[in-house]
């Protein structure tokens, strides 16, 4: 009958203060969730509603606390109290309960997405001035919107390197204390900020013990110069029977896990095709969007427009219709950079779907199973992440479902809620090790935990101590076993000694 005869009592009240409504963002935040039926059909499938971690963030019932704020700013506003920080607080409670995965939207009857509701009303906050402040998320920013390879290499060191470190030589030193709690015990309420006690306990509650490349692809093959676009292919094969392919590495797959990045490369290198990548170290700019930092999203993304209309115009006559990424937030937000517009007639897509449209597998002889974490944000969109998975490695993959904690920057904003997360992956892991091991009579020792995210494959390296699963992506486990154990090192030499074409912008 259409949702104008939806109503819900509070926010249907608050539509008679329409003229602080229509003077306000506040009136676009109650448009987005008035129509909430109270149903509960998102609890289910919301990530932050875990009531035996003492999580119970789920849509609706952040929405009812959203309205309650809402109206609360509303009487404030009609007399001459003025607005009081406390709400404020409880608005960035509510916008911090969030993975903005958007996995609440498809049970929603009423088409409520709390995950873009999270981004408005962080992006409210934001704009007031009223947003707190937290050390993780402001570390991580600076990463992100660094552009200079200096400043890449140093932060990645400080914060990567030494940063993942120092995490885990703390939880190895903590673990000794009662300050850190076991792995299986249940966390804690996370209701309003969190202490820098709980900030540096929680992100050492579980360490990261990953092995970083000591550098990144950029710099092996020297691809730093934000003039030249790299063009890589095999030189055995002519420029007319290659396939002209743009890859958008983003940050995950360059600055963090850039093996990611070199595996994507070097399977499309296998494949015969040319590889354009974009010059220098981007952003696609999801993260600062989705940290409320609208201004900063928009520029990000209106720069590379612009980079990527330039590209096209240098590049013209190559015919460019496969723009590639490899991770999950980049597909999301290059959607939005209209790609048909710069490279006329192309599609968006995954590495992962582009090697199986291409016939890409792996070899069935190995004992080895695998699990599989389809991310939050998921960059296969074309068919199901699951069959993927399985038509890719050859096996009979199992999905391990869930929320794997790290969600971008939550793992590092706010590790009190993550942990609460993790309460719940661990259970699934454990779940999913327990099915391969007695179904398929499979040693523990020989299950590899498989992603498609950088964030996911970071959060769920955490779950190594209690799971022994080591984690990786299908794309770098496929080069593992096509290219040789070494083939990064030999892969490398190849490129640099065949040489890359390099175009000035």
């Amino acid at each position: 009958s259409g949702l104008h005869d939806a109503y819900t009592p509070s926010l249907q009240l608050v539509q008679q203060e329409a003229l602080i409504l229509e003077e306000s963002e506040l009136g676009a935040l109650n448009d987005v969730i008035k129509h909430c039926l109270r149903c509960g059909k998102c609890k289910p499938v919301c990530m932050t509603h875990v009531p035996r971690a003492n999580l119970s963030y789920s849509p609706r019932n952040k929405i009812l606390g959203t309205g309650l704020i809402i109206e609360a700013f509303l009487y404030e506003e009609q007399t001459r109290r003025g607005l009081s920080v406390q709400h404020f607080d409880e608005m960035n409670d509510v916008a911090d309960h969030c993975t903005v995965c958007h996995k609440c939207a498809n049970p929603c009857p009423v088409n409520i997405d709390f995950g873009d509701v999270t981004i408005r009303m962080r992006k409210i906050l934001t704009e007031r001035g009223q947003k707190r402040f937290n050390a993780g998320t402001w570390a991580a920013m600076k990463l992100l919107n660094a552009t200079d390879p200096r400043m890449v290499k140093t932060l990645r060191q400080l914060m990567l390197k030494w940063g993942f470190k120092g995490i885990t030589f703390g939880h190895d030193l903590l673990r000794k204390t009662p300050l850190l709690n076991k792995a299986d015990a249940t966390p804690g309420t996370t209701t309003g900020n969190i202490s820098t006690r709980d900030q540096i306990t929680g992100m050492m509650s579980r360490p990261i013990r990953v092995e970083l490349p000591k550098r990144s692809y950029r710099t092996e093959l020297q691809l730093e110069d934000k003039t030249q676009i790299p063009l890589i292919r095999d030189p055995q094969v002519s420029s007319e029977d290659s396939e002209a392919v743009f890859y958008f590495p983003g940050c995950g797959s360059e600055r963090l896990f850039s093996d990611v990045g070199l595996a994507t490369i070097a399977m499309l290198y296998q494949t015969g095709a040319t590889v354009i990548l974009p010059p220098g170290y981007l952003c696609c700019g999801y993260p600062q969007t989705a940290a409320g930092q609208a201004d900063t999203g928009h520029r990000i993304t209106t720069e590379n427009r612009v980079l990527f209309h330039r590209i096209a115009n240098t590049l013209n006559y190559m015919d460019i219709k496969t723009v590639l990424v490899s991770c999950g937030t980049c597909i999301d937000q290059l959607f939005k950079y209209e790609f048909e517009k710069i490279f006329p007639g192309s599609r968006l897509m995954d590495i992962h779907e582009y090697l199986l449209e291409k016939n890409v597998t792996m070899a069935n002889d190995t004992d080895r199973q695998y699990l599989y974490h389809d991310p939050c944000h998921t960059p296969i969109k074309r068919h199901n992440p699951l069959k993927v998975a399985r038509a890719l490695t050859n096996k009979e993959v199992l999905l391990s479902e869930r929320c794997c904690g790290e969600a971008g920057t939550l793992g590092t904003a706010r590790p009190d809620i993550a942990n609460q997360l993790r309460f719940r992956k661990a259970e699934e892991l454990a779940k999913g090790i327990e099915t391969l091991t007695a179904d398929q009579q499979a040693n523990k020792d020989n299950i590899k935990l498989l992603t498609s995210c950088p964030a996911c494959q970071q959060g769920l390296s955490r779950y190594g101590d209690e799971t022994g699963l080591k984690t990786d992506y299908i794309v770098v486990e496929m080069a593992n076993q096509l290219l040789g154990e070494n083939w990064q090192k030999s892969f490398i030499d190849r490129l640099n000694n065949e040489g890359i074409e390099q175009i000035l912008l």
